[in-house]
């Protein structure tokens, strides 16, 4: 018997698909990959969500002065303040208020309701971290009103310095 006959289109098909395989190495080997310059840093979910108890109280403060921005004192405020109004109050897992109450004041109603009242209007607050949650899934804190003549007030955590005379 004689050995099979192999068609001249098939070497030619098998040294075609050699060569273009060798080719195509030749292309691969010639990319490099460079990485990039600076590293791709991504934040760990854990890591987002680990603010400290005074940036937490930072971010509420700033809630509350840009949601009734009418009633805040841009300024100095004065050297003998109005009033004082020290409000506490709870913040739920969600950032929802779910207690507030006047902590400490001097008996000055009206600062006492607009305390209370653009705490209100500042809700819901950013989310607190888990780590400063109490075993109910809340934070309790505390905020002081300063309150100038004019009725206006400035929030303890964001305060100016107060005026040192009385004009």
């Amino acid at each position: 018997m004689a050995a099979p006959r192999v068609s001249s289109l098939h070497v030619r098909g098998s040294a075609g698909a050699r060569a273009l395989t060798a080719a195509l190495a030749i292309v691969v080997a010639g990319c490099t990959f460079t990485p990039p310059q600076r590293p791709v840093v991504t934040t760990p979910a854990a890591a987002v969500n680990s603010l400290t108890l005074d940036q937490y109280r930072e971010a509420v403060a700033k809630r509350i002065v840009e949601r009734n921005p009418s009633y805040v004192l841009r300024g100095t405020p004065q050297a003998m303040l109005r009033s004082l109004v020290v409000v506490s109050f709870t913040v739920d897992r969600n950032g929802h208020v779910v207690q507030s109450s006047v902590y400490r004041s001097n008996g000055d109603d009206e600062a006492e309701s607009t305390a209370l009242a653009t705490l209100r209007r500042a809700a819901p607050f950013p989310e607190p971290p888990g780590k400063l949650l109490n075993g109910r899934g809340q934070l309790e804190l505390f905020e002081d009103w300063l309150f100038n003549d004019n009725g206006k007030f400035q929030l303890r955590q964001l305060a100016s310095p107060q005026a040192l005379t009385i004009d």
